[in-house]
């Protein structure tokens, strides 16, 4: 791991909250690409998801969804449900975070991305007891986008629809209907499930 990557990680534990923003930030984009550092933070990343803080739950768990890609042990085919758990965290801005980001597993390879997409589903159809399910729903529909977006695997696409489908709501129903005329995109926290769209 380089120095300025170090010094990433290592500012994520100031007491400065806007020098941990911006590592956080920092972290976030350099592991937009593949990294060879990845097992050098992975236990102890794998630790903080059962931290007592949040904010250090939120992280490793978006932190370890990107590093999938890094991940050449394929160490995320067994630790994947430790991550996935944190997407029921009592906090449920920790949950949702973590929710949004768990879909990057997915670009790992296809064994990941078939773990990813089945626990997706699964979460659309038994959420509906949940607080906050149709957040959760937006979010999930939110995720498979993306990933269909980076692997344009049209199974993907399918599911999506297949899901929006289950939605019963009428209100919500209208919602997903009406969504197609929007000409500004949303952002992520008041994103409807009908964001799927295609060119």
């Amino acid at each position: 791991m380089d120095e300025r990557t170090k010094h990433y990680f290592a500012e994520l534990q100031s007491s400065d909250k806007n020098a941990q923003y911006e590592a956080y930030s920092s972290i976030m984009k350099i592991t937009e690409e593949e990294v060879d550092w990845a097992y050098e933070v992975w236990d102890q990343l794998k630790e903080e998801l059962t931290s007592k803080d949040p904010h250090k739950r939120s992280r490793a768990a978006q932190f370890l969804s990107r590093l999938a890609i890094s991940d050449p042990e394929q160490r995320m085919l067994e630790d994947f449900p430790q991550v996935w758990e944190v997407t029921y965290d009592k906090k449920f801005v920790t949950a949702r975070h973590s929710l949004q980001a768990i879909w990057r597993i997915g670009l790992a390879g296809e064994k990941q991305k078939e773990m990813v997409i089945r626990h997706l589903a699964a979460r659309f159809d038994n959420c509906v007891d949940e607080k906050h399910a149709t957040l959760i729903r937006f979010d999930i529909i939110q995720g498979l986008r993306n990933l269909y977006d980076k692997v344009q695997d049209e199974a993907i696409k399918q599911l999506a629809f297949d899901l929006i489908e289950k939605e019963e709501d009428p209100k919500y129903q209208k919602n997903m209907q009406q969504y197609g005329n929007r000409k500004k995109e949303p952002s992520v926290a008041t994103l409807p499930v009908n964001k799927w769209q295609y060119d």
